[in-house]
């Protein structure tokens, strides 16, 4: 009996073809949204994670930081309260770091032959190779000799070197930096976009001290980068960065910091949460237009036993039991919506590759999403489904027979 139910059940459909198909496209377009929407989220969730990541490992960053002035606090990185030797401090009296690189940053025009360009120049040391996660495409790096002699050598970010030699070999090239020379030793790896949207290949590094002395004419640091040993003790190493730093600096009892820690980690974590709070949401949206669409099934399948009651009838005068109409009432629906689960399988699939390639978006395709998707949909052809069912189900075969 169950083989006869699902086979008098497709008829039913193959009968009305048109009617099944528009009633599929609810939950055809519902499973789709979810699947695509989750994979924007997903990929959205990727992106951050990886633009935070590639800042650096187990990261710390101290930047000068609001004094108060005129009763309010400046925002961080506006003083001038680091030097090299907190840096260097930092590194000697923290248990728990593994590098620290101090930096300042100017913007300047790079000058090459007829070619120039805006771009951010950073003065560092070679430590900022370990704790930025750089690597080098073509070159070397400076070494902490060119620091202390104030070399004129510079590393390229792939952007600038693009930019400037279009294709040609910049190492061994002399650019100018503020109209001062530089040689070229290096070229950086391209890491890409950062969380901000900002170009982190737009830049070009060269050793500190000639960024303090020959460029800028200062002898404070803009911010100290700091890789501790690991994510179970970064924590713990802020805490004692900012015990040392104020111990450095005079500030005693209530006395605000003139300097901020910030934790990547922290914000690393609080990025993928509140990333994944909008895939969530997203998934949850999307989700509601399954609800919709097994409404329609329980409107088209109410018509559908309205336009069957004779057949309902003659089907319980020939001995069909309750179970029997229920059962052919419910494969109906469940077919319905396993079809539709899978042709919107197909156009959620379809749909993230479209965006991916058309609109330039990551998105990442979620098994998971994809099953919690297609069993929503099964689940949603039972619910609805099942009252309609049960409504033929319960026809008396009397009454039937006799409707027109």
């Amino acid at each position: 009996m169950f083989s006869e139910s699902i086979h008098i059940a497709l008829d039913g459909l193959r009968a009305n073809k048109l009617r099944a198909m528009l009633t599929m496209l609810g939950i055809i377009i519902g499973v789709g949204a979810v699947i695509a929407m989750v994979s924007i989220g997903m990929g959205v969730r990727d992106k951050v994670s990886s633009s935070i990541a590639g800042l650096g490992s187990n990261l710390l960053v101290v930047t000068p930081g609001a004094p108060s002035a005129g009763g309010s606090r400046q925002a961080a990185g506006s003083g001038i309260t680091l030097s090299e030797k907190d840096g260097v401090a930092i590194a000697q009296q923290v248990a728990g770091i593994n590098l620290v690189a101090p930096s300042v940053n100017r913007s300047y025009q790079i000058v090459f032959g007829n070619q120039n360009w805006t771009t951010s120049v950073q003065g560092t040391t070679p430590e900022i190779v370990g704790v930025r996660s750089y690597n080098l495409q073509e070159g070397t790096f400076f070494s902490n000799q060119d620091v202390e002699t104030r070399a004129r050598v510079a590393v390229l970010g792939k952007t600038v070197a693009d930019n400037l030699f279009n294709g040609g070999t910049p190492i061994g090239q002399t650019i100018r930096i503020n109209n001062a020379p530089f040689r070229v030793i290096g070229v950086l790896e391209s890491k890409g976009q950062s969380a901000g949207g900002g170009d982190q290949d737009d830049t070009v590094i060269i050793p500190l001290k000639t960024a303090q002395e020959r460029l800028m004419g200062i002898t404070y640091v803009q911010n100290i980068n700091i890789q501790a040993t690991g994510t179970d003790v970064i924590n713990q190493v802020q805490t004692d960065v900012t015990a040392l730093l104020r111990g450095r600096h005079k500030l005693t009892g209530t006395t605000p910091d003139d300097f901020t820690v910030r934790n990547m980690v922290a914000i690393m974590a609080t990025a993928d949460e509140t990333t994944g709070m909008i895939t969530l949401l997203l998934g949850v949206v999307a989700g509601l237009s399954l609800l919709v669409g097994g409404i329609g099934i329980m409107n088209i399948m109410l018509v559908s036993v309205t336009e069957r009651t004779r057949e309902i009838g003659i089907r319980k005068a020939l001995g069909a039991r309750y179970y029997n109409i229920l059962l052919q009432f419910l494969i109906e629906a469940v077919v319905i919506s396993v079809a539709g689960g899978l042709l919107g399988i197909a156009l959620g699939i379809g749909s993230s590759y479209a965006i991916s390639n058309v609109a330039g978006w990551k998105t990442i395709i979620s098994s998971v999403a994809i099953m919690a998707a297609f069993g929503f949909s099964v689940m949603i052809g039972l619910f609805f489904g099942i009252y309609p069912a049960r409504k033929a189900a319960l026809l008396d075969p009397i009454d039937a027979l006799r409707y027109e």
